[in-house]
């Protein structure tokens, strides 16, 4: 939960500006002289020109037209690059072209690699991803051989000067297991492992990305009638990880009965067709879902919330990052830029921050809530945004009201 001291809005505010100014004093081998923190690189701006980043109260948008701005703008928010300190280990460089992959690259965002991930556009890098990769000058993870980026698939460019490890793009389910298996290889033994159906619509399993990232449990992909080969492999050699299903509808009855049969299965969403929103209440599923340690549990005040559309799949690998580093926040969709569905308004009622006149439970002694928003106007609407800002603001409550309020501070 937040401290009440420090508003997200106004620390994404400060970075921005901080990159603004990078150019500023600039001295020897381009770099400028920090007061603290070291050395500053001289940065460009954090997306590309005609991006959006706007602040409100409770809310921040992050991102631009497309998921490359979108990747990219998550990237210099959690990493502007400014300082030694705020330079990632490893970059992901995903084929935007490619949703598994990027769904499954997902589990770098979890510590220890806590690492962006980037796009390219097929077999070329747009110029707002190559910016913020030089922007950002990853340092090189030990655990990898020294590597600076992660390509997911051979053909995927990288610019040169860079220390690079390629994992192979040969479908779904190997590349997924690949990419565990490269992990493993940096965090050492997992317990949990998330399990979606290979063939089924994206928007079902944006939520996965943020909750790998936040629990470090892969995602490994089966198909509706058996588990791909790397996929038992992996299962196997883990030693009986509890399996987490996602859209489990899209799972039929015999590779549920192999995944039982290997491990310890629960279902986090069913992705039931009689939602009238399936995407939206997928995501709140996962918001709300947990078992022991596992899952984000989030179903009360003062929590990091990440929203995206649903009909733009490759900006929950892109967001992955806001989930395990900063506010720790599940991913929650829209179905549409100019709607909020009343499932997620009520959601988000249900964990609206609150407070009374009692002295103890005054706003400063609150908690809060703060969403970030990814991609565009065309994504979410700014109508939207400021709809969703009303639904996060902390909110007076009648004393002796039924209605939840807010636990004064430690």
């Amino acid at each position: 939960m937040f401290a009440p001291r420090t508003r997200p809005a106004a620390f994404a505010g400060a970075i921005a500006a901080l990159v603004l100014l990078a150019g500023c004093g600039k001295g020897a081998h381009g770099q400028t002289t920090a007061q603290s923190g070291g050395p500053v690189h001289k940065v460009a701006p954090v997306v590309a020109q005609g991006a959006v980043s706007v602040a409100t109260r409770n809310t921040t948008r992050v991102g631009g037209a497309v998921v490359a701005a979108d990747a990219a703008g998550v990237a210099r928010t959690v990493y502007p690059g400014l300082t030694v300190a705020t330079r990632p280990l490893l970059v992901v460089i995903a084929d935007e072209r490619n949703f598994s992959a990027a769904l499954a690259a997902s589990i770098f965002a979890a510590s220890p690699t806590n690492a962006p991930i980037l796009y390219s556009e097929g077999e070329s890098l747009p110029e707002v991803t190559s910016q913020t990769l030089r922007a950002m000058d990853p340092v090189g993870d030990p655990a990898l051989g020294g590597a600076q980026v992660l390509r997911i698939g051979s053909t995927t460019p990288v610019p040169s000067g860079y220390v690079t490890r390629t994992i192979p793009a040969t479908g779904p389910a190997p590349t997924a297991a690949a990419l565990a298996q490269a992990f493993i290889g940096v965090a050492g033994p997992l317990h949990q492992v998330i399990v979606v159906p290979a063939n089924a619509p994206p928007a079902l399993l944006m939520p996965a990305a943020g909750l790998s990232a936040e629990s470090g449990a892969p995602i490994l992909f089966v198909t509706p009638s058996r588990v791909p080969e790397p996929t038992g492999n992996l299962l196997v050699s883990l030693n009986h990880p509890s399996i987490y299903l996602i859209d489990a509808a899209g799972i039929d009855g015999p590779t549920r009965h192999e995944l039982r049969r290997l491990e310890h299965v629960k279902t986090v969403t069913q992705g039931s067709a009689s939602e009238p929103n399936p995407a939206v209440a997928g995501s709140i599923a996962v918001a709300r879902y947990t078992d022991g340690v596992f899952g984000w549990g989030v179903k009360e005040p003062g929590h990091g919330l990440v929203f995206a559309n649903s009909g733009r799949p490759m900006d929950a690998p892109a967001a992955a990052l806001l989930s395990s580093t900063g506010n720790y926040g599940p991913l929650l969709l829209l179905e549409s830029p100019t709607v909020i569905a009343p499932s997620l308004a009520a959601y988000l009622g249900d964990i609206q921050p609150a407070y009374t006149s009692a002295p103890e439970y005054r706003p400063v002694r609150g908690v809060y809530n703060h969403g970030w928003l990814i991609g565009d106007e065309l994504a979410i609407s700014a109508v939207t945004q400021a709809e969703l800002d009303s639904l996060l603001e902390i909110s007076p409550r009648k004393q002796g009201s039924e209605e939840q309020t807010a636990a004064p501070a430690e």
